[in-house]
């Protein structure tokens, strides 16, 4: 029996700029993302978003909310992919590292394209934010 993997992600947003990162490997190499990854066995998703982030960022978060859970099976060309996604808060300077090829801020209104669904969730966030 086939079952979907599960991953997570970070939105950490200060002002009108969000944290995202430059995808280094496929799917979706050389677009940018949120940080994230999947969920590791015997790993809490709570565990596994602040490791993947600062695998990828460079900086220790902590965990503010839930955004949501995004469960689209199209979302992900690799399968199935389900990703548990928290705002996050941190302080610091990103430096890309592990998966990422480059992390840096970016305007709000001026968003590169962007990988998976990340556009929605972006979306989703800036809602909750309010």
């Amino acid at each position: 029996m086939k079952k979907p993997g599960i991953a997570v992600d970070g939105v950490l947003i200060k002002g009108n700029k969000i944290l995202l990162i430059k995808r280094k490997n496929e799917p979706f190499k050389g677009k940018w993302a949120l940080p994230g990854g999947f969920v590791e066995y015997g790993e809490k998703v709570e565990e596994a978003v602040l490791r993947e982030f600062e695998e990828e960022v460079g900086i220790k978060a902590r965990i503010k909310k839930l955004l949501g859970v995004y469960s689209d099976p199209a979302r992900d060309p690799r399968g199935h992919i389900i990703s548990i996604v928290f705002l996050l808060e941190a302080e610091g300077e990103p430096k890309a590292g592990d998966d990422a090829a480059d992390a840096k801020f970016f305007s709000l209104d001026k968003l590169p394209p962007l990988a998976f669904d990340h556009e929605k969730i972006i979306r989703d966030a800036v809602r909750a934010m309010d």
